[in-house]
């Protein structure tokens, strides 16, 4: 919906030359130091991210740098040139109204983080939601406006729809793995796209799951490859042990184990030393069978066998059909790579005029 034309010419936003010139830049220390300061901006009711749309915080990393993904998303979409569509179709004094859409049902994720895109384009942009991350979205739903400038809306636009539409998708699996494996928790793991592991994991939390380690450098995790090559599963125990005491790490340490007698090997040893050991995964114990099930026996012999000795964590076959099933072998907690390597992104639009984008929503039958 146009509201205005101002007669005098405004400024368009000059932001391509200076985020492509950041993006060249060395980043040496990318740190949550500017999204911390954007959050405290909205508390004192400068612009930044509202803290009505920040329900759930994004995972703590000590080198992510939030702002810097979203100037390099911008900079990667406008190149050295800016949206010379907008620029050549929309005079620089028209302002609109704008309304996000959702096109399919799902939970949506993400708000927050597109409010970020639409304040670095052009701080004067308003936006407003009427749902809040986490909250589940039904296909046809106005979950949100922004409104100002127009060509700053059609400039950020796409940046704040892929991060929402990605974050949406993982959410929405996230949400229906997280309520089927109850009792059990819901794990995702480091096979998220380059570059936004945060985002990918801020989405899982945002769906209702708990992250597992956000990189190499927050949790031991001694995987087959290392038990290969440190000469087994008890050397790779042992070294871990004198690594951390001889370097005063305190850290959650997990192993892998991938049979019933290399479970026992690790019951063994921690029962005989002092260990760091806080959790064991139980990798590929859990066997489909050709009707399309799975059995689970020998995931439930190993819990059995751990007596709640250490965390447990199930990984392998894991799917929205299996994860009941695994849930239910009394197992801590499920991890699936599937929630962020292989999401399907939530549809969700933006459109100026939304009576006509609903017309043709339904005429095919997305709306």
């Amino acid at each position: 919906m146009i509201l205005q034309s101002q007669p005098a010419q405004a400024q368009l936003p000059q932001y391509s030359e200076n985020l492509t010139r950041a993006c060249r830049l060395p980043i040496h220390r990318l740190s949550f130091q500017s999204f911390r300061q954007s959050v405290r901006m909205a508390a004192t009711g400068k612009p930044g991210v509202s803290l009505h749309s920040m329900v759930v915080r994004p995972p703590s990393h000590p080198t992510y740098d939030l702002p810097g993904v979203i100037k390099l998303a911008l900079a990667e979409d406008a190149g050295d040139r800016g949206d010379i569509t907008t620029l050549a179709t929309i005079p620089s004094d028209v302002e609109v109204e704008a309304h996000f859409l959702a096109k399919e049902d799902g939970v949506v994720a993400g708000i927050a983080l597109a409010e970020m895109v639409f304040h670095e384009v052009d701080p004067s942009l308003k936006v407003e939601w009427s749902q809040r991350d986490g909250d589940y979205v039904h296909k046809g739903l106005k979950i949100g406006r922004v409104y100002g400038t127009a060509y700053s809306i059609v400039v950020a636009e796409r940046v704040a729809l892929n991060f929402m539409q990605r974050m949406s998708g993982i959410a929405t699996l996230t949400k229906a793995m997280a309520d089927a494996a109850h009792p059990a928790l819901i794990l995702e793991t480091r096979k998220t796209a380059p570059g936004l592991r945060l985002v990918d994991k801020w989405a899982v939390l945002i769906g209702g799951g708990r992250n597992h380690r956000m990189g190499l450098f927050d949790m031991v995790l001694i995987k087959d490859n290392h038990i290969s090559a440190a000469g087994g599963i008890t050397s790779a125990i042992k070294s871990v042990d004198t690594y951390l005491e001889q370097k005063n790490f305190k850290m959650e340490v997990e192993v892998e184990t991938r049979t019933l007698e290399e479970v026992h090997e690790v019951l063994h040893y921690t029962s005989q030393t002092k260990t760091s050991l806080t959790r064991i995964m139980l990798d590929n114990m859990v066997l489909p069978l050709p009707n399309g099930d799975v059995d689970v026996s020998m995931l439930r012999e190993a819990v059995k066998q751990i007596n709640g000795r250490f965390e447990t964590e199930a990984s392998g076959n894991v799917t929205l059909e299996t994860v009941h099933k695994i849930g239910s072998t009394g197992v801590t907690y499920i991890s699936s790579g599937a929630l962020t390597h292989s999401v399907k992104a939530l549809d969700i639009s933006l459109k100026i005029d939304t009576e006509l984008a609903l017309q043709v929503g339904r005429r095919t039958k997305r709306a």
